[in-house]
């Protein structure tokens, strides 16, 4: 396999986590876990989503967070504008990058956004114009790429294709989304494969979710395939979806957990791995939750071996 020398690692939490946490979650609490994010030096901190108050409930106070915060120099902060209404919104604040969003699945489409996928693509196009006309950045994201619970996987023309609209619609940077976490390696690295094989003009990011456990195989599959960025969630939290009440927690992979194993690995991320694991406690008690990661369970390589050194042995010779 074939690795960058370094990756960008993007967290989500404050977005994709808390759109879903299983409480609300007060202003302050918001603005406080990404102030914290932005002290790891992770280079983008995605804050919000302006999406309706009615839809999320939980991301009712977009504006306010975004304003509150207290911005680092050398870190993007990026909201989600799922429509045009939302990027009306967005190019309000101070955010310096949009994210738009489609779901690949024709049947979640359906249900999450009452849309056709040909009229998920010509919305999304409206939510970039927008974006682009008042100097914003822009990420396009592919919801469900690669497989759905009403579909199963999906095919990889219609990414492509996808992705060819949006292309000429004059989109550089996407990302793919396993939304559900039931990706495979071999199927990640195809699709990421075909689409930078495609076009050599675009950066494709990875973000992942992790319910079948394959999520840290799947990122090393995106990042041979050409992946320029990866996306998880600080704690593992959220990544809640419109899905059957049957399928269990479809959470983000940890943060803390990708920059671990890709700073063992030698690839350069700009984050120290005891600093996000720090912040992964600090907002796992924030939040009063238990954090959803090895890193915060089992600590680093040098945490074990110091362990080790000061554990008495239970079965001396």
């Amino acid at each position: 396999m074939k690795f960058p020398s370094k990756i960008t690692v993007v967290d989500v939490a404050a977005r994709d986590g808390i759109q879903s946490f299983k409480r609300a979650v007060d202003t302050d609490t918001k603005v406080a876990i990404v102030d914290r994010l932005s002290k790891t030096g992770l280079p983008v901190v995605e804050v919000t989503g302006f999406a309706h108050p009615r839809v999320i409930p939980n991301l009712a106070d977009a504006e306010e967070v975004c304003e509150r915060i207290e911005r680092k120099p050398g870190v993007t902060y990026r909201g989600l504008v799922p429509n045009a209404r939302g990027a009306e919104r967005g190019i309000k604040t101070n955010l310096d990058e949009l994210l738009g969003l489609i779901t690949v699945s024709a049947a979640y489409q359906k249900k999450n956004q009452n849309m056709t996928l040909e009229q998920g693509v010509e919305a999304a196009i409206e939510t970039f114009r927008i974006s682009d006309a008042a100097g914003k950045k822009w990420v396009m994201a592919l919801g469900m790429s690669m497989w759905c619970a009403y579909e199963g996987r999906i095919p990889e023309e219609r990414v492509l294709d996808m992705i060819d609209q949006f292309r000429n619609a004059g989109m550089r940077r996407f990302y793919l989304a396993g939304s559900l976490g039931m990706e495979d390696p071999a199927q990640v690295s195809a699709l990421f494969g075909r689409v930078l094989d495609r076009h050599n003009d675009i950066e494709v990011g990875f973000h992942v979710h992790n319910l079948a456990g394959t999520g840290m195989a799947n990122v090393l599959a995106a990042m041979d395939a050409g992946a320029a960025f990866v996306e998880g969630a600080i704690c593992g939290i959220g990544g809640g979806i419109a899905m059957p009440k049957t399928i269990a927690s479809v959470g983000n992979l940890a943060t803390e957990d990708i920059v671990h194993m890709l700073n063992e690995m030698g690839i350069e991320t700009g984050v120290e791995t005891a600093e996000i694991a720090a912040a992964s406690r600090d907002i796992a008690t924030l939040l009063d939750i238990e954090a959803g990661s090895h890193t915060a369970h089992v600590g680093t390589r040098a945490d074990v071996m110091e362990g080790a050194k000061q554990a008495p042995r239970e079965h001396p010779d």
